[in-house]
């Protein structure tokens, strides 16, 4: 989609006051692709509510899935006016009166003008359709965040609950791809190896899954394969999250947080290692070890000084960031250690929280990049520790960043980005970060998180620079030494 940002006036519909309309300009759409609309102060989508296909069903909003109910296609109308078609009944979105309140449905497409919508330009690259009939836009009734919410119509007054941001659906171009690289895709881990990306997420079941894909692009297609089911283990049966897996001495171990079913933030979630049988990423893989008999969460593998170190977060008066030593991938060697709390305010928004460890090295440098503050808040977000000292079981030898590295971004519509991995392109020239977030400051801690990828560069002080999370549906350059599609 191209627009021309034009925004006359910073005034809003905040709550059920009126404010001034913006002066609108016409954006324009590609007629042959497809597209998501997402709602910016809801963040989700407009459905076909009950996948309904007769004349006359109401339009709501939903929980983006991505799913033809949610798939829409613009049809030109002529004078900067479309139609509005679902891929999955055909019909078109109409308003069958001109009143307030009136209720958006689908029918037939007879290219009446109650079903012919303009895109007004809001900032941020958000649109509002503005019926041709009534001139009126299409409105989430009281501003509501819910599954099922209703769309009227409704003067146009450039309210959030009026802007949608128009995802473009497809295959990207040979070259490029456009986050979100998995939908529904919370606490990613990702690696490239042998000319395959390899992704795993957290399925708040019993199974682990894996996809892969030759390209980044090709990862929001690839099939999840489910490469372990943990049933029957003692804490098998639900909530495994965060699963990681590297390759140490030639096997790929792949560690993960498992518990029972109980309530999510409980004591039974622990951290467990399995061991491949050989140099494939997807495995097949055998249960190796439980690493630890207390509530843990988030492992993950620091190498320093030719030793390996288990890191996760752990209760420690509050959720703090932990490091255990290992004499090998699967087995501890020592007493866990406490190395960062939630102590700046930063770190405690919502509620306080250190979690989520992942390593980074350069130049002869170590560095942790941990997530911050309550994952079911908007302020999640990433900090730096540095090791200025030479032990990492030693909180002293480890220096915090005054700041975050990472946070949400109001302008772009990402919120609580956080819990992230690094990866480096095909050629190895390149640095990138993975990450998931939220559509909207209303988004939990839950599957509806996306993953979500972008390249970062590195200040002259030898820090990472991961720069600002990206919109969603923004056309990116692929890693360096992808092959072509």
């Amino acid at each position: 989609m191209r627009t021309t940002l034009v925004l006359a006036t910073t005034a809003v519909l905040l709550g059920g006051g009126l404010a001034a309309t913006p002066q609108a300009t016409a954006a324009t759409v590609d007629t042959s692709a497809t597209y998501v609309l997402v709602n910016r102060n809801s963040g989700k989508a407009l459905d076909l509510y009950n996948f309904a296909t007769n004349d006359g069903a109401r339009i709501t909003q939903w929980s983006r899935n991505d799913g033809a109910w949610q798939q829409w296609q613009f049809v030109d109308s002529g004078g900067g006016y479309y139609r509005v078609k679902s891929r999955h009944s055909g019909k078109v979105l109409e308003f069958a009166s001109t009143a307030d309140r009136a209720g958006l449905v689908q029918n037939t497409d007879a290219n009446r003008t109650g079903q012919q919508f303009r895109l007004a330009d809001s900032d941020g690259g958000h649109v509002r359709l503005v019926n041709r009939a009534s001139g009126k836009a299409v409105d989430v009734l009281d501003f509501s965040a819910a599954d099922g919410a209703d769309l009227i119509q409704w003067p146009d007054t450039g309210g959030a609950n009026q802007q949608w941001q128009l995802v473009r659906l497809g295959s990207a171009a040979p070259g490029t791809f456009a986050n979100p690289i998995k939908r529904n895709g919370p606490d990613p881990w990702l690696q490239h190896h042998n000319g395959y990306y390899h992704l795993a997420t957290t399925t708040w079941n019993n199974t682990i899954t894996m996809r892969r894909s030759r390209t980044l692009a090709g990862l929001a297609t690839a099939t999840d394969q489910v490469i372990f089911n943990l049933s029957g283990r003692p804490n098998g049966c639900c909530n495994m999250w965060a699963p990681e897996f590297h390759l140490l001495n030639g096997r790929w171990y792949l560690y993960y947080v498992a518990g029972q079913n109980v309530q999510d933030f409980n004591p039974t979630q622990r951290l467990h290692v399995l061991e491949s049988s050989g140099s494939d990423p997807m495995g097949p893989y055998s249960f190796k070890a439980d690493l630890g008999n207390t509530w843990e969460l988030d492992p993950s593998i620091l190498q320093h000084g030719g030793k390996l170190y288990l890191m996760g977060s752990a209760m420690d008066g509050t959720q703090s960031l932990t490091i255990t030593p290992l004499s090998n991938p699967w087995t501890i060697s020592g007493s866990r250690r406490t190395i960062s709390q939630p102590t700046l305010s930063w770190e405690r928004q919502t509620h306080p929280v250190n979690e989520g460890a992942e390593p980074l090295y350069r130049n002869g440098r170590t560095m942790i990049v941990y997530s911050a503050s309550a994952c079911w808040g908007p302020d999640y977000k990433l900090g730096l520790l540095t090791l200025t000292g030479s032990d990492p079981l030693n909180r002293s030898h480890w220096t915090k960043s005054p700041n975050p590295v990472f946070q949400r971004s109001d302008a772009n519509g990402v919120f609580a980005p956080g819990h992230n991995g690094f990866f480096k392109s095909p050629d190895g020239t390149e640095d990138w970060i993975v990450y998931h977030a939220n559509d909207s400051a209303g988004g939990g801690c839950d599957m509806n998180r996306s993953t979500r990828a972008q390249k970062f560069t590195w200040n002259s002080d030898g820090t990472p620079n991961f720069g600002t999370p990206v919109r969603l549906g923004t056309t990116l350059a692929a890693p360096s030494g992808e092959p072509a599609a």
